[in-house]
């Protein structure tokens, strides 16, 4: 589908990027085709675009005028994107990924990357590879409920020996699903699993609809995304890249109940952008966006205030600058 030249308004429009290596991303985009400001919303693990809906709504009904335009896309293997070959089941590819989405619907402008869990290690590894394209289109960052050193930090709450045996058990698991190619889980395992999904990524207070969305991307998941992601999540450390961007205007959220990318998580990667906004939500767990939706939407609209400011005409620094990752 050809996107709407300038001045076209495109309102939830649907279409497929097709990759070079055959898989087709299913992108949605809201807004102005010639908006000053591109946000880009990449989602965690086994889910899809949908995580978004509250922040979509919000950025689409505030005060903007038009000058925000948020685009949404399914990685690899989630939603209604193509599954892939299970090399490509890496990190490093999503990364790749990313760079090609955003040559695709932000040709030009500048871009804020908002990536939840492993959305927001998309966009460090999309750093850490394509520093030059990075560095002409990135503005801004908001990470959300992620981390930059992989399964450092990941406990799960629960006591380091316990932790390190769920481990080795997800780690295997990984392994075999990751074997079973298009297969989906059938939605009969998932509904029984429901307790176990709320408690592993919700924290004090979890809507109905919510768990529902979220056992529903997990469907459209392909079990080869489910495990082959499963070894460069736990490996990635890109806490080097992240100091090279400090000049960005950034924010990070966590939840001080999230038994996947704790506190400390959130609290490295501030660490490293010392400009970031940290902000740490009580009782929430993993998926902050649903928990939280207005303090991720607080977060994401200060930084793409602080964007429009520096972008508009006659600012000094609106020309990007060079990373140097």
């Amino acid at each position: 589908m050809v996107l709407g030249g300038p001045g076209e308004v495109a309102m939830a429009e649907r279409f497929e990027v097709r990759l070079p290596d055959g898989v087709r991303l299913n992108v949605e985009t809201t807004g102005q085709t010639d908006a000053p400001v591109t946000a880009i919303l990449l989602h965690g693990w086994t889910l899809d675009g949908r995580a978004w809906h509250r922040q979509v709504d919000a950025l689409t009904a505030a005060p903007f005028g038009g000058a925000v335009r948020v685009v949404a896309y399914d990685a690899r293997g989630h939603g209604r994107s193509s599954c892939m070959a299970l090399p490509t089941a890496t990190l490093a590819q999503l990364g790749d990924d990313l760079a090609a989405v955003i040559d695709a619907v932000a040709p030009t402008g500048p871009v804020v990357l908002v990536g939840h869990s492993m959305g927001g290690m998309t966009v460090m590894e999309y750093a850490h590879r394509h520093p030059a394209h990075f560095a002409a289109h990135t503005a801004g960052l908001v990470f959300v409920s992620t981390t930059a050193e992989g399964h450092t930090h990941t406990v799960y709450g629960l006591s380091p020996r316990i932790a390190r045996l769920i481990r080795l058990a997800e780690t295997t698991s990984a392994g075999v699903l990751a074997r079973c190619g298009s297969w989906r889980a059938p939605r009969a395992l998932l509904t029984a699993l429901r307790p176990s999904i709320r408690w592993m990524l919700f924290g004090d207070r979890c809507e109905p609809a919510d768990i529902r969305l979220v056992t529903s991307a997990v469907a459209r998941a392909s079990l080869r995304s489910i495990g082959g992601f499963r070894a460069s999540i736990g490996a990635q450390h890109r806490l080097d890249t992240l100091a090279a961007l400090a000049h960005l205007p950034a924010a990070a959220l966590v939840g001080d109940r999230d038994r996947l990318t704790p506190p400390p998580c959130a609290e490295s990667i501030a660490a490293a952008l010392p400009a970031t906004e940290l902000t740490v939500c009580p009782g929430a767990g993993h998926m902050l966006m649903m928990e939280r939706p207005d303090e991720v939407n607080a977060a994401l609209t200060g930084v793409l205030r602080r964007v429009l400011a520096e972008s508009s005409p006659g600012h000094r620094d609106a020309t990007p600058v060079e990373t140097g990752v």
